[in-house]
């Protein structure tokens, strides 16, 4: 009990701040776009029930639709092939839900190069300077590519040679998947994956290499900027969707402050 007092404490006096790594689901929300034949989600809708109105005189609530993996989302195994006879996200253990996190920062490269992706000696080179990846927590890559999130055109960046935006290599999704701890990765772009991944060997690499180890993804993440390299503790909160393959959801990050 005196552990949680004190987390108390310390969040009532602003020594740890929340921040929320959530994009707003909104129907301008930018969503993933498959080629033909290949089916595609819907985007974010409220549908009205009722506003203080004749449908309902004291209350306001709507329906919602859209898909699982709208927005800031969080997939599960069971999304991938390889991952199918993994965990769906309402089986994922609250216990996971909460976690470490470290942030690799490469906005800066990703300026220059939209299709940057990370490889296996960044993380190394990462690592020299701040220590190991977390054991049972997240590698959450920033890109800056939340800057575009309120345009679709420019967050899918795409061209006659398919999407331009930046990810991880094969070669690092694989040493990922299967040579650290690690829960999962998180990213600020529309999949875990690079827009060019479906051309990879294999083909989307994160989704079917990491998903398939049992690890997780998380996507379209904001504010990335605003946290440290380390010392971040991580609160990742899908809906528990019955077989569901994904979830969107409230990410949020518990930093102490200096």
């Amino acid at each position: 009990m005196a552990v949680l007092t004190e987390l108390l404490r310390a969040l009532t006096s602003g020594r740890i701040s929340v921040i929320d790594l959530t994009a707003r689901l909104t129907p301008e929300v930018p969503v993933l776009q498959l080629p033909e034949p290949f089916a595609n989600t819907i985007g974010f809708q409220l549908e009205e029930i009722s506003r203080f109105d004749d449908r309902g005189p004291a209350w306001y609530w709507n329906n919602i639709h859209t898909g699982e993996h709208t927005g800031t989302h969080f997939d599960a195994p069971v999304h991938w092939i390889t991952g199918r006879d993994g965990l769906d996200i309402s089986s994922v253990p609250p216990r996971q839900l909460v976690g470490p996190a470290v942030v690799l920062d490469f906005a800066a490269q990703v300026a220059e190069d939209p299709d940057f992706l990370l490889e296996i000696d960044h993380i190394r080179d990462w690592e020299q300077t701040h220590g190991p990846l977390p054991a049972d927590g997240w590698l959450l890559l920033r890109t800056g590519w939340d800057a575009r999130s309120g345009d679709q055109d420019a967050f899918l960046n795409a061209d006659e040679n398919g999407s331009h935006t930046p990810g991880i290599s094969p070669e690092c999704a694989r040493w990922l998947a299967e040579e650290t701890s690690l829960l999962g990765i998180g990213v600020e772009t529309v999949g875990t994956d690079a827009g060019l991944a479906p051309t990879f060997e294999p083909a989307f690499p994160c989704h079917s290499l990491l998903l398939g180890a049992g690890k997780y993804g998380l996507t379209q993440l904001q504010n990335l900027a605003l946290l440290p390299p380390t010392g971040v503790l991580l609160i990742a909160a899908p809906l528990p969707i019955a077989g569901g393959s994904g979830s969107p959801a409230r990410v949020l990050a518990l930093v102490e402050q200096d």
